[in-house]
């Protein structure tokens, strides 16, 4: 897939099928409408197209309420690389954008920069200044620029209460629902970061751990331990006890939130690497602990446990 940036020239004679959104987490409901968008070029012999803000909207909207992303920019480019979509045009937002009409965005962007023969949104999607862009204006544009406007129903699927969508993988990471958001993204929850050094506390009691810095504005599931896995930087996967929290035993309710991974049968260094650490399966919650020992024998038990779920 072709990653260009706003501004970049785009060379699309034959014109584009394109969705727009932000596409966080690339999750079920995303890929089912970027299935669509697939077929409707093909059916007008066209590129498919996915146009994505660089940045959640809300961040620049109302930054004070602006939820946790489920992937960042970099994720969410590589998701959308398996899907089909041949280009990805990464689209500013920022204040000017959102006091943008729909009107003058439709012109300079899915006409003037994407060439679109076809626009294939969700049926609840907004965009433009007070989120006027909708279906219904869009497709009182379709004679003025003849293209073509399909607005997919969201997705829902069985025995899962309602449809997916981004606030509910959210929701369901907040209750550590894991099993459910999975299945509402079509993959595990994964997030990324930099091994840092930590106070190197899980070496002296025999569990060694990567202490991944995950950014600030990327969603963590509720604190706890999870078995999951690991990605090293050079793509060899491990499976991995993951802890989620302040470390009660440790340190009182001031303590850092860190992402701890201990890597099974694995001995070696990887401060300074990038990681990815995606979650599996919920074991336990948080517990302050009254002592090393007790601490430790629960440490060895989350391990046999965290083994058994990822075997």
């Amino acid at each position: 897939m072709e990653v260009l940036h706003e501004g970049e020239p785009v060379e699309l004679p034959g014109g584009s099928a394109v969705a727009v959104g932000t596409f966080d987490g690339v999750h079920v409901g995303h890929r089912a409408l970027l299935l669509e968008t697939c077929r409707q070029a093909g059916n007008l012999g066209a590129t498919p197209v996915v146009a994505i803000f660089d940045r959640h909207p809300a961040s620049v909207v109302r930054p004070e309420s602006a939820p946790r992303l489920l992937t960042d920019l970099g994720q969410r480019i590589s998701l959308l690389g398996q899907t089909g979509i041949e280009l990805c045009y990464v689209v500013r937002f920022d204040e000017e954008r959102s006091l943008q009409e729909p009107e003058q965005f439709v012109d300079e962007v899915v006409i003037g920069a994407l060439n679109a023969k076809a626009m294939v949104m969700g049926e609840d999607f907004h965009f433009g200044r007070r989120r006027r862009g909708d279906t219904a204006l869009l497709a009182n544009l379709e004679a003025t620029y003849g293209f073509k406007v399909l607005a997919i129903p969201l997705v829902s699927l069985p025995n899962l209460g309602g449809p997916v969508s981004s606030t509910r993988v959210r929701e369901a990471l907040a209750l550590h629902d894991i099993e459910l958001a999975s299945a509402l993204l079509g993959r595990e929850h994964e997030v990324r970061g930099v091994v840092e050094h930590g106070d190197h506390r899980g070496r002296t009691i025999g569990f060694p751990t990567a202490n991944v810095a995950v950014p600030g504005d990327v969603m963590l599931p509720f604190d706890g331990v999870y078995a999951g896995w690991y990605e090293r930087s050079d793509g060899s996967v491990w499976p991995a006890a993951i802890n989620l929290g302040r470390r009660p035993t440790f340190y009182d309710e001031n303590g850092l939130r860190l992402l701890e991974a201990h890597l099974l049968d694995f001995d070696d260094d990887l401060y300074g690497e990038r990681a990815k650490v995606r979650f599996g399966r919920w074991i336990r919650g948080e517990v302050k602990f009254p002592g090393i020992d007790a601490l430790v024998e629960q440490l060895h038990r989350d391990v046999k446990t965290a083994r058994a779920m990822l075997a």
